[in-house]
């Protein structure tokens, strides 16, 4: 991995009994910077993961698409050449990451996307979630004429195309929309199954109710309707830019 360095933001609202746990469980020297996004100081998440070596950041404002927004942003003014992303509720293993980073490392994707695979912990998905992800995917798949297989939160995408893609979306649409403009800029995608696991405490704010999940949904729907005819300002090219591992 010598010449890319890694950023990994971990969006993580009131995660205390989770985030130390998360932390622990990823691998040495993967990534150059951690920050763990919280919704303000007051949230002890911050404090746990400042002590287990991450760097705590606090959102301006409500959303997860913000919570990883604010993440990339301080990530980009580091210098990060990859950023990754994964939730703080334990469910995306970060043991996984070295396999997400890989595509990106080598130069054969620009985004890779960390699919959840629930075959070993079904119940880590309620039914209503997988309606709702499933619906999702089909407007996508008509809209965009690409099937993909999930719309996971555990992803990996190259700075220099990050920035092109003028994210807005600073609620659950964040994750539609990057595929989206993804896809609309023809850029290179790769899907890896990864292991999805219950989350380690309390409840999900999305999945955790079927009004939550009814909610996002449609957030989601709206998004993948709102960006189907994005084009970006210029042609990313990519493919010859090469991050060398």
């Amino acid at each position: 991995m010598s010449g890319a360095s890694v950023a990994l933001i971990i969006p993580a609202w009131n995660e205390p009994e989770s985030i130390a746990t998360v932390l622990s469980e990823l691998p040495s020297g993967v990534a150059r910077w951690v920050f763990v996004v919280v919704g303000d100081r007051t949230d002890p998440t911050a404090d746990i993961a400042e002590a287990h070596g991450a760097v705590p950041l606090v959102q301006s404002r409500p959303g997860y698409g913000m919570a990883c927004f604010e993440g990339a942003r301080v990530a980009l003014a580091h210098g990060a050449d990859v950023l990754a992303f994964l939730d703080g509720d334990h469910s995306d293993p970060p043991s996984e990451l070295p396999r997400l980073l890989k595509p990106a490392l080598d130069n054969t994707a620009d985004l890779v996307l960390g699919s959840r695979d629930v075959s070993r912990y079904p119940s880590a998905m309620p039914v209503h979630a997988r309606i709702g992800n499933r619906l999702v995917l089909l407007v996508l798949a008509v809209l965009l004429g690409r099937t993909f297989r999930d719309l996971p939160s555990f992803k990996v995408i190259r700075a220099d195309v990050f920035s092109h893609l003028a994210m807005r979306e600073r609620t659950y649409g964040w994750t539609v929309e990057m595929l989206v403009k993804a896809e609309r800029a023809r850029l290179r995608i790769a899907e890896v199954p990864v292991q999805y696991r219950p989350r380690l405490a309390g409840r999900s704010k999305v999945s955790g109710t079927v009004r939550g999940t009814v909610g996002a949904a449609w957030k989601l729907l709206a998004s993948a309707v709102r960006y189907s005819t994005w084009a970006p300002a210029r042609a990313l090219s990519v493919r010859a830019s090469g991050i060398t591992s």
